[in-house]
């Protein structure tokens, strides 16, 4: 507990790179200086793998956590608790699973008959190109990836994949009282937006559909008594695996998708991939039966977030969602379920143990 109020207390923000450093480091020495340590960093952003020494390969299998938060109120940096729920920004996304992982690692991979890795990350919440991403880049790959975000005990084996992109139009300024004499590049926008909301439109309730946030539209203009000639819309699209006009494409092709919709000029800024792990394969199947043995039921769970296993889908690696219990992530209530810390440690061990070591699994890649 000590530990886990010390990690939850550090400010580890994008905007914070010491901060980062910090949280990073602590679980470095909570793992100890047995291990091998591969440390990355890109746009300032520190990330580490942590191997058996003297294991070659790929690990069969990698256990992902990331250490950074969204922003919060200082209070949230303080850890507050009351009966089984521990508060505090991260606690449950995912500072608590991260230190479980990391525990994990250190009592069992020197033990086990393949290969285990850690690896540590500081910049899911911003999209986590430069963690994640960077060291797949690198040519980190693993037989089976476990990423630690919050699921309570279930077991994820699909998330959508994200989009972030900007519509832009171009008009003609003109007096607002002579409307006829320009062309408002703010309606324009508006109305593409609108077309896009048409073919794509927000459900009712929860769906396994492809949604779209406007999350802002803007002119440079200031005046109420001009025609605006430049605008433009922020996009955050979310689209599930099955959505065969987003998914598999590239920013090229999504921005033509976009702009063929909207009749605007679309640039994608981000593109993340769906994440996708076969339900049936043999390391889901053990899995949940880890969950079912430590008291949950390890049902199967999709989630409408993006998250980093997505970096791993697209080189072929599978990999899942699979965490403690809790809620209120990003929010000001944000809590940990700590009845659910044992069991998920719990589950993991299991998993862990259950495997067959001497069937080795197609890594691919050049290894860590």
């Amino acid at each position: 507990m000590e530990e886990l109020a010390e990690l939850i207390a550090i400010r580890s923000t994008a905007d914070r790179p010491d901060e980062l450093r910090r949280a990073l480091d602590l679980l470095l020495t909570v793992a100890g200086p047995d291990f091998g340590v591969r440390r990355f960093e890109s746009r300032g952003r520190p990330s580490a793998l942590l191997t058996v020494p003297g294991r070659a390969g790929p690990p069969r299998v990698m256990l992902n956590a990331h250490l950074d938060v969204v922003p919060g109120e200082p209070h949230q940096f303080t850890p507050r608790l009351d009966g089984d729920r521990l508060y505090g920004r991260g606690a449950h996304d995912m500072k608590a699973a991260a230190l479980v992982m990391t525990r994990v690692f250190r009592d069992l991979a020197a033990t086990l008959p393949y290969g285990l890795a850690l690896q540590l990350v500081t910049d899911e919440e911003v999209g986590g190109f430069d963690g994640t991403g960077h060291q797949v880049a690198q040519g980190v790959r693993a037989g089976f990836v476990i990423i630690g975000e919050q699921s309570g005990l279930r077991v994820v084996t699909e998330s959508k994949g994200i989009i972030r992109a900007r519509l832009s139009a171009s008009g003609r300024t003109a007096h607002a009282a002579y409307p006829w004499l320009g062309s408002n590049a703010l309606v324009a926008v508006t109305e593409g937006v609108r077309r896009l909301l048409d073919r794509l439109p927000s459900p009712a309730a929860e769906a396994w559909v492809t949604t779209v946030n406007v999350a802002r539209i803007d002119t440079p203009n200031q005046a109420a008594n001009v025609v605006p000639a430049e605008a433009t819309a922020l996009l955050d699209i979310r689209f599930p695996p099955s959505d065969t006009e987003l998914a598999g494409r590239g920013p090229d092709e999504v921005a033509a998708f976009l702009s063929e919709v909207t009749g605007l000029t679309a640039t994608v800024e981000a593109l993340g991939a769906p994440h996708y792990a076969d339900p049936g394969g043999a390391e889901v199947l053990l899995l949940q039966r880890a969950a079912r043995d430590a008291g949950f039921d390890g049902s199967l769970l999709r989630k409408h977030g993006a998250a980093d296993g997505r970096f791993y889908s697209a080189v072929g690696v599978p990999a899942v969602i699979f965490g403690p219990g809790g809620d209120g992530q990003h929010g000001p209530e944000e809590y940990v379920d700590l009845r659910t810390l044992t069991p998920y440690c719990k589950a993991l061990e299991g998993f862990l143990k259950g495997l067959d070591g001497q069937q080795v699994l197609d890594a691919g890649g050049d290894g860590p």
